[in-house]
C-alpha cells in the first residue's frame, strides 16, 4: 500500500470513489444511493448498504420538506453539530436539539422518563414541516411513536437510525411498522454521526452545483 497524494479539496471525492469502487456490483436505487455512500463515507462501515432501510418515496419526502424549509429536531447536541449550517441556510431550515433545555429536564424528571422522550414531547409544539433525526436514543423513537399514533405530531421523514443494546432494535421497528416515511439502520448500529449523514446526504442533493 502507498500514499495517495491528494489535495484537501479532492479528499471527498476521492473517498466518494472508493466507496463506489468497493461497492462493486451492489446495485442500489439512485435516490437512496447518495444516502447510503454518505452514510458509508462517514462510517467506513460498508454494512450500511444492506442494513439501511427506506420507506416508499423517504428521499423525496425528506427532500420535499427541506424545500419548505422544515426544522430538524435531533437527540443528541453531537448530530445537530454535525448538520451542514450552510447547507441548511440555503435553503431557509433550521436544526434543534432540545436536550439541555431546562424545560425538558424538569418534564423527564416529574415523568420519570428519558430526556430523549421529553424532547419529543416538546417537537410536537414546533410549527411547519418537521424531520426527526434519532442517532441516540431509542426512547426517542419509542416516544415519537406513542405520538405519532395519537396525532400529536406528524413528521415528514424520520430518521430512525440510534446506536446500542438495550430496546434499539425494538424501537427501530417499531418506526419501520408506522405509518411516517422513515429511513432506519436494522439491528443495533447506527449513532448520532450517522443521524448527521443522513441529514447531509439530503441536504447535499438540493445545494450542492446548485
Amino acid at each position: 500500500m502507498k500514499i495517495e497524494h491528494i489535495l484537501p479539496a479532492d479528499i471527498e471525492r476521492r473517498s466518494m470513489e472508493i466507496i463506489e469502487e468497493e461497492l462493486g456490483e451492489i446495485c442500489l436505487p439512485p435516490m437512496e444511493k447518495d444516502v447510503i455512500k454518505r452514510v458509508i463515507h462517514t462510517s467506513a462501515d460498508f454494512d450500511y448498504a444492506r442494513t439501511l432501510r427506506f420507506s416508499d418515496a423517504a428521499v423525496e419526502r425528506g427532500l420535499a420538506a427541506l424545500r419548505q424549509g422544515c426544522t430538524i429536531v435531533t437527540d443528541t447536541n453531537m448530530a445537530c453539530t454535525g448538520i451542514s449550517q450552510a447547507a441548511l441556510d440555503k435553503l431557509g431550515c433550521r436544526k434543534v436539539c432540545f436536550m439541555a433545555d431546562a424545560d425538558v429536564a424538569t418534564e423527564a424528571k416529574a415523568k420519570g422518563t428519558t430526556r430523549a422522550a421529553a424532547c419529543m414531547d416538546k417537537a410536537c409544539r414546533l410549527e411547519g414541516p418537521v424531520i426527526i433525526a434519532v442517532g441516540n436514543a431509542p426512547t426517542a423513537l419509542i416516544r415519537l411513536h406513542e405520538l405519532m399514533e395519537q396525532g400529536k405530531i406528524r413528521p415528514e421523514l424520520v430518521i430512525a437510525v440510534p446506536v446500542g443494546f438495550v430496546n434499539v432494535v425494538y424501537a427501530k421497528e417499531l418506526i419501520m411498522a408506522g405509518r411516517a416515511p422513515y429511513i432506519a439502520a436494522k439491528g443495533r448500529k447506527g449513532g448520532s454521526n450517522v443521524a448527521a449523514a443522513i441529514c447531509n446526504a439530503l441536504l447535499y442533493k438540493l445545494t450542492r452545483n446548485a
